[in-house]
């Protein structure tokens, strides 16, 4: 045996054909009947002029002004409880804690009072908006504004900047006193 040689008569045969797997099959699942508030939203959708997600976002926009317009965020007590749930129980102040009042002199044409309260949600209104205009006007009547694409690295960057604001406003030293709000 050691030394001879080996014919292909000698050698066992290789199954021809082996089997296919089994597993995994692509198994059609039944998709599950929609019920009636699913099938009404559905409709609805369906129907919906091309202008309508833009002015639901427009109204809520607008009630969230009314709101920082109406409750004067700037005159409460001095002892009053806050209302944000982070600094009622830590007494920290949260990454958009000061952004009503700052909204409420944004509204009033007050910046540099609405940069007090919170510099960076100032600097981010401006681009807040044209992407807004930008994504309405393209949505609702097919205007091709430009529209800036951020990205990914720049968002990131937006938000490490925000978080180190955050970080830097509930310091108890003296340089980051001056942004407790």
């Amino acid at each position: 045996m050691y030394g001879e040689r080996v014919t292909s008569v000698d050698r066992p045969a290789a199954p021809a054909d082996p089997q296919p797997a089994i597993w995994p099959v692509e198994a059609s699942y039944p998709q599950p009947e929609p019920d009636r508030f699913t099938r009404m939203v559905l409709r609805l959708h369906a129907r919906a002029p091309r202008w309508a997600v833009p002015l639901a976002a427009l109204g809520c926009v607008g009630v969230g002004i009314a709101y920082a317009l109406i409750s004067d965020p700037t005159q409460s007590d001095p002892d009053a409880r806050p209302s944000c749930l982070l600094k009622l129980t830590t007494g920290l102040d949260c990454p958009g804690c000061g952004g009503t009042r700052a909204l409420w002199y944004v509204l009033h044409g007050d910046l540099p009072a609405a940069a007090r309260h919170h510099f960076l949600f100032v600097f981010a209104l401006p681009f807040l908006a044209w992407f807004f205009v930008a994504w309405a006007g393209n949505r609702a009547f097919g205007w091709r504004l430009p529209q800036p694409e951020p990205s990914p690295r720049l968002i990131g960057g937006f938000l490490a900047i925000w978080f180190a604001f955050s970080v830097a406003r509930n310091l108890p030293w003296a340089p980051f006193t001056a942004l407790y709000v």
